[in-house]
């Protein structure tokens, strides 16, 4: 690496920490006199607060902004950089724009890694700490809220179960039915009025139940009170809250995904867009910091002032474009992988343009 290759590689991540750690130092003030009447009256420990909350808090949001910061801390120092004439020395000096844009990148690489190991495990890690505090302290219980839950077994396939709704204060759930299905024939059914979870045995309780069970032409009918039974499900089976999804690491998502769609649970839409977008995020820190460079890197009548307003509309047309996208993936009327990458498709055009149009 050259000295120029130094020094901006140490102005680009210098900016951003910055950048990144003065937004941070706003969003946890905003948060705690938010927060700070459930603190109190909840009784939370500062212990926890500090290192179960806030100590957990931090790497989600850092991460959560760094596209944006990425974006800004280029167009800021790259500006400045233009402004005192830096960049007219260095492409002088026999550098070429191209070859000047080799710290830019190697920059970040260094934050699109960073991301991508914050998103799939550090984060997901953290997160369990984060929800588990808000639940004692600040939410509340968590109450599932799905009626008429339909599924299929991912461990026994051709084993449907149907359940009215489930109570997790509880641990019970009413009307509670069961089919097993082998070459398209119905051979076992069984009917409860409901289904009672035991935490301590991991084993379910059936209240008063009637099996069918079906050989052929022959079929035997057993009733009873009271059936201790194992299942292949369990009470995470019948939904999670959105928020689970952040508690997840990327290897976890993605069986939970497959398993999903082997119940044939519907909406898992909102799963897979969360797990294309821990990778598509990261990369568009590339696309992000070409087009700072190519927009900052020429010396303009309105200084940095004009670079950093015309940074933060592209930066938040990119967000914007991304929520738009994603919503019509949550709807099903889009496929999420194509949904999460539309726009850094459509922004990498824009950031060759301007890489063409730049002054070089």
């Amino acid at each position: 690496m050259k000295k120029t290759d130094k020094y901006i590689l140490i102005k680009f991540l210098g900016t951003f920490v910055l950048a990144i750690s003065l937004i941070i130092v706003i969003v946890i003030i905003f948060d705690i006199s938010e927060k700070i009447e459930s603190f109190v009256s909840k009784k939370a420990p500062l212990h926890a607060i500090i290192f179960d909350y806030y100590f957990n808090f931090i790497p989600y949001f850092v991460n959560l902004f760094s596209p944006l910061f990425t974006f800004i801390a280029v167009i800021f120092f790259t500006s400045r950089m233009a402004d005192r004439s830096e960049i007219v020395a260095i492409l002088s000096s026999g550098i070429s724009f191209w070859r000047m844009l080799y710290p830019y990148m190697l920059a970040s690489l260094i934050i699109a890694l960073s991301s991508l190991l914050l998103n799939s495990f550090i984060i997901p890690h953290a997160n369990k700490k984060r929800q588990a505090f808000e639940d004692q302290y600040v939410n509340g219980k968590y109450h599932h809220d799905k009626w008429n839950i339909h599924l299929q077994s991912v461990t026994e396939p051709g084993t449907f179960m149907y359940i009215e709704r489930y109570d997790n204060d509880l641990n019970f759930g009413p009307k509670f039915s069961m089919e097993k299905i082998k070459d398209n024939q119905l051979f076992y059914k069984l009917l409860s009025d409901g289904i009672k979870w035991d935490s301590v045995t991991g084993r379910w309780q059936i209240q008063n139940y009637t099996i069918r069970k079906i050989s052929g032409d022959k079929e035997v009918l057993i009733k009873g009170k009271i059936l201790d039974t194992i299942i292949a499900m369990k009470p995470l089976d019948f939904g999670r809250k959105a928020s689970s999804i952040e508690v997840m690491t990327s290897p976890e998502l993605n069986t939970y995904i497959n398993d999903e769609k082997a119940k044939g649970t519907p909406n898992v839409e909102l799963f897979e867009i969360e797990k294309y977008k821990r990778v598509a995020m990261p990369f568009a820190t590339f696309i992000l910091t070409l087009i700072g460079v190519s927009l900052s890197s020429r010396k303009v009548r309105g200084g940095i002032g004009m670079h950093i307003g015309f940074g933060l509309v592209i930066s938040f047309s990119y967000i914007l474009f991304m929520q738009v996208s994603a919503t019509f993936a949550a709807n099903g009327q889009l496929s999420p992988i194509v949904a999460v990458w539309i726009p850094n498709v459509l922004y990498s055009f824009i950031a060759y343009y301007l890489l063409k149009t730049a002054p070089k």
